[in-house]
């Protein structure tokens, strides 16, 4: 028997351990881009996650003035380290909606006794349906949107202190 057959396994191995290697050296994005950016809001009426605030529909984001459209949940731990964050851009004085996913009354009050509340509405989309219609991949997820009611960024994931400056920078191009 050829004493090179004997290498064909080795050097096989060598090649998969060379495609491994290389797969992990590359840069990954593991967030999921929305298709929605420069598009307008899909149609929506959303009832109140909680009874004291109103409900979110498209028409609230149609009156000329850009929002942040926040996508948060009371259970998500992320959403727990941005509250500081929603809080500074609510003080400079950014209107924030938010839409909570999959929550309960009581359980979105209670977040909202424990961590502040940087809201002017908050709608119930209790089947992520609206979530997803606007191209959210999960909680939480901010988008920008300008007075006519179209979404001109989308910020994924909690937002952080740095995260604020560009967020206002964002709703000022939304703005003009």
């Amino acid at each position: 028997m050829k004493r090179w057959l004997l290498f064909i396994p080795l050097a096989l191995f060598l090649f998969f351990v060379g495609v491994a290697a290389y797969q992990l050296s590359q840069p990954k994005d593991d967030f999921v881009r929305t298709a929605m950016l420069g598009e307008p809001l899909p149609e929506f009426a959303l009832r109140p996650a909680t009874a004291a605030l109103p409900g979110v529909a498209t028409a609230d984001f149609r009156d000329g003035k850009p929002r942040l459209l926040n996508i948060w949940a009371s259970w998500c731990i992320p959403c727990i380290a941005e509250a500081p964050q929603l809080a500074a851009l609510e003080a400079a004085g950014v209107e924030i909606v938010g839409v909570a996913i999959r929550d309960k009354p009581e359980d979105v009050a209670a977040f909202l006794d424990r961590y502040g509340n940087p809201y002017t509405r908050i709608g119930a989309d209790d089947l992520s349906e609206i979530q997803l219609a606007i191209g959210s991949s999960g909680v939480p997820e901010t988008f920008v949107i300008d007075g006519e009611g179209r979404i001109t960024y989308q910020h994924i994931g909690d937002i952080r202190e740095p995260d604020v400056a560009v967020l206002l920078e964002e709703l000022q191009e939304a703005a003009e």
